[in-house]
């Protein structure tokens, strides 16, 4: 798809939990994470027909690559979707287990646009992405379940942008997200 020209409110970006903290670890056939996925695609298409066209994912192991896959599976049932992958730096899946690093460069790869955030590793290129994400994004979707970390810290940043929030919580994958209210 080509993409046209991108606008924060038609943007929505995702923020979440890496598998360490999921109550299925990496275990994706764990029925909990199937209904996560399940949800995940289901708050996306409610936010397509919100308005919202272009989604931005962080890329990072879990529930970031969970949200990459349903925004590229709507864009397959919507070709005015756009999807592009946010890369904190070029070295972010080196030292991921083999069949992970292939699964994030074919999802970078059916993307829309990747964005290099910075050219090399820091120990502030996360959260360098995660502002670019929310800089750019006029919603966010996230998997959280109050702890502190990358996703809190991401959510608390775009409190104070206000923007618009969709929390889901991976105890309850099968419940509708809950409108983060400010």
């Amino acid at each position: 798809m080509a993409v046209d020209i991108i606008t924060r409110d038609a943007t929505c970006c995702f923020t979440g939990h890496r598998p360490d903290k999921l109550p299925w670890g990496f275990d994706e056939t764990d029925p909990r994470c199937a209904a996560l996925k399940s949800a995940i695609a289901r708050e996306m298409g409610r936010l397509y027909q919100k308005g919202y066209r272009h989604f931005i994912s962080g890329m990072a192991q879990g529930c970031d690559l969970y949200f990459a896959e349903a925004a590229l599976a709507l864009r397959d049932e919507h070709p005015d979707v756009s999807v592009e992958g946010a890369v904190p730096c070029p070295t972010q899946a080196d030292r991921w287990p083999e069949p992970d690093r292939r699964r994030w460069r074919a999802i970078l790869d059916a993307c829309d646009l990747e964005t290099v955030v910075q050219k090399e590793y820091s120990k502030f290129c996360m959260l360098r992405r995660d502002r670019y994400l929310v800089d750019r994004s006029n919603a966010i979707l996230a998997v959280f379940d109050g702890t502190t970390g990358g996703t809190h810290y991401t959510l608390t940043y775009a409190v104070g942008r206000d923007r618009e929030i969709w929390l889901l919580d991976p105890a309850r994958p099968e419940a509708d997200a809950v409108r983060l209210e400010l």
